[in-house]
């Protein structure tokens, strides 16, 4: 930051269109331009059968996502410090885990 500058007051507001939502998976589309982030739900009603509901679609500039990646890896560590690690694969999952990309 330059000192010359003072920081700006930032102000957060909700739009009447804002909504919170669950998601348990995610998938990444990058292009030259953006990064869009698809967050959704999985279910498993059958062993062989696994259905993602997709809900909502994030664009982001590729320094918002970096900006994005930045924030996310300190919070995870910080997580981590107070609850311990996080184990991407399920212990004792009756799921099967699927080869490739995690969604």
């Amino acid at each position: 930051m330059n000192p010359g500058y003072p920081q700006p007051k930032i102000q957060l507001s909700k739009s009447p269109e804002y909504r919170e939502s669950y998601a348990n998976s995610v998938q990444v589309r990058v292009s030259v331009w953006d990064f869009f982030l698809n967050f959704g739900v999985a279910h498993q009603e059958t062993p062989d059968q696994v259905t993602i509901e997709n809900n909502h679609g994030i664009y982001l500039s590729p320094q918002q996502a970096k900006a994005l990646w930045n924030m996310l890896g300190q919070n995870l560590a910080q997580y981590e410090q107070a609850f311990g690690k996080i184990a991407l694969e399920p212990q004792g999952s009756p799921l099967p885990i699927p080869a490739g990309p995690i969604h």
